[in-house]
């Protein structure tokens, strides 16, 4: 009795891993993530059938950057949306082609980080549509060939 959702991800998980070895688990048996290039931007692809192109900034670094050594005297709202502000360049450089290419925008925030996250659903059961999403993406915003 297996479910055909769980072995479909694991076939994907196997072909995905054997395709692009730089990729990395980020919980054991869940979602697989890869650095797109050197500029902050993380593929990710979740088991559900979601791959996501996102950019982000850690709450941390925000406050680093927004306080002098001081970042007991910023609220958690203040600095989400300097963390919003600092993200916009990154995420504006490429938010039409991502729009355009059937992803939908999204901002993810937690105590942890502010992140602009894109998603676009996938079939877990057709791994080469898959991996020539993936492909795109590394293309389009990780400079690879």
């Amino acid at each position: 009795m297996s479910d055909p959702t769980v072995s479909a991800w694991l076939s994907l998980r196997t072909a995905l891993m054997q395709a692009f070895p730089q990729l990395y688990e980020l919980e054991p048996g869940g979602s697989l993530a890869m650095d797109l290039g050197s500029d902050g931007w993380l593929l990710e692809v979740k088991p559900e059938g979601t791959v996501l192109c996102q950019y982000g900034i850690a709450m941390d670094d925000v406050m680093a950057l927004m306080s002098d050594g001081t970042p007991e005297d910023l609220g958690t709202d203040e600095v989400a949306k300097q963390a919003k502000y600092f993200i916009q360049p990154a995420v504006g450089k490429y938010r039409a082609l991502l729009l355009q290419s059937g992803f939908e925008e999204e901002t993810e925030m937690n105590d942890e980080f502010v992140a602009a996250t894109f998603a676009r659903p996938v079939d877990v059961s057709n791994p080469s549509k898959v991996q020539d999403l993936m492909r795109w993406c590394l293309r389009q915003i990780g400079g690879a060939a």
